[in-house]
């Protein structure tokens, strides 16, 4: 840029003079809206804030060419990570959760069916051995009620098969 007087402008003083400016613009909105209706002095500010930013991104061009790209790549990074942290983090969760699952699942059929295995043997053993006694008690009654009784008569052919 060249001034009035031919000479070249600094550019270190032209970005200042327009960050300035922008605080001046800054400043009138919020008179505006201390002021003047509400709505007039936030469509002014949006308007003023708005037109900061794009000046702040194209002096962050002009000086840092690699800034947005580096930005971007940082960005892109860090959501990669945490969806790759998020996915792995839910995979193994349910990783675990299915096998420590299936684990006690099978742990817990494997001690009931034992348990229960050994209390039915226990039951039928107990159940059986009570209706021997109690039929060897009767047949034992009946062969005392036989030997006793009359030999006489001839044997059946039950008895005869013993």
């Amino acid at each position: 840029m060249l001034s009035p007087t031919g000479r070249m402008l600094n550019p270190a003083r032209v970005d200042a003079a327009i960050d300035l400016a922008y605080g001046g613009l800054i400043l009138l909105a919020i008179v505006l809206i201390a002021t003047v209706e509400f709505g007039i002095g936030i469509a002014f500010a949006v308007g003023v804030f708005s037109a900061y930013l794009l000046h702040v991104i194209w002096k962050m061009a002009r000086f840092d060419p690699d800034w947005m790209t580096s930005v971007i790549e940082d960005a892109v990074d860090d959501s990669m990570e945490q969806v790759v942290e998020d996915t792995m983090e839910q995979a193994v969760e349910d990783t675990m959760e299915q096998a420590v699952e299936d684990t006690m699942e099978r742990a817990m059929d494997d001690s009931v069916t034992a348990a229960v295995d050994d209390r039915v043997a226990t039951q039928v053993d107990e159940t059986i051995g009570d209706q021997l006694d109690t039929v060897q008690a009767h047949v034992e009654a009946v062969d005392d009620r036989l030997d006793g009784g009359d030999r006489t008569s001839e044997p059946t052919e039950e008895q005869e098969r013993r």
